[in-house]
């Protein structure tokens, strides 16, 4: 590897990674397909591996968090100041999608990866990243519990319309997006009953200490 000059470690990553993921597509989320990848590039394994010490799991985090900036970025193209929050959500969850349709083998096997009992941690991680990212550019800007519900119910939405999306024969994926709709409007009407539900809870302790019982702490004669 002497006549082989190292590139910027950065660049070098993102190489690898966007060259692995036609690879990916046939031979599963694995070190021979980011071999392949370093071949194609003209790296040597040992600089690949050095890229990736953990191999193809390293590889899908890194693949999952540059297709949720790319997400951002396009999404901020669109003039939202008028939109709904639920139609900036479903801009989104579309964007993310449509941005990534030649690489949906790849993302087939990404999630059976991500299915499998060592890689579910990464999977959740991944999944909240997206859905954190698509309500960030969607303008949430909860603190309070709505932030975690809010993320817990697009979690729901998201997972579910990408496996449709994945199978999904219709002319421009019409069917997808039809899904999707149906899916947010559900999750608004659930998430507006859940919020007020959690919103009860809160309000306890301070109900209950309404109700405590005064204590006379006066001495009596």
């Amino acid at each position: 590897m002497a006549d082989v000059p190292m590139r910027d470690l950065d660049e070098l990553r993102r190489d690898l990674m966007h060259a692995t993921l036609p690879h990916a597509a046939f031979d599963g989320w694995s070190w021979t397909a980011i071999y392949a990848a370093a071949r194609d590039l003209g790296v040597d394994r040992l600089e690949a591996e050095s890229a990736f010490p953990d191999g193809a799991a390293e590889v899908i985090e890194l693949f999952s968090h540059e297709a949720d900036i790319a997400m951002i970025a396009e999404v901020e193209r669109h003039d939202l100041t008028h939109m709904r929050v639920r139609d900036r959500v479903a801009l989104a969850v579309r964007t993310r999608l449509e941005q990534n349709e030649q690489h949906q083998e790849a993302l087939r096997r990404a999630l059976s990866f991500l299915a499998m009992p060592q890689h579910t941690g990464l999977g959740l991680k991944l999944l909240y990243g997206t859905v954190d990212a698509v309500w960030t550019v969607a303008g949430d800007a909860s603190v309070d519990y709505n932030f975690y519900t809010k993320r817990v119910l697009l979690a729901g939405v998201y997972s579910s319309t990408l496996l449709y999306w994945l199978e999904d024969r219709s002319p421009e994926y019409e069917r997808t997006w039809d899904f999707l709709d149906r899916r947010i409007d559900e999750t608004v009407r659930i998430g507006g009953r859940l919020g007020r539900t959690l919103k009860r809870f809160e309000d306890v302790p301070r109900t209950l200490a309404r109700l405590r019982p005064r204590r006379d702490l006066r001495m009596r004669g």
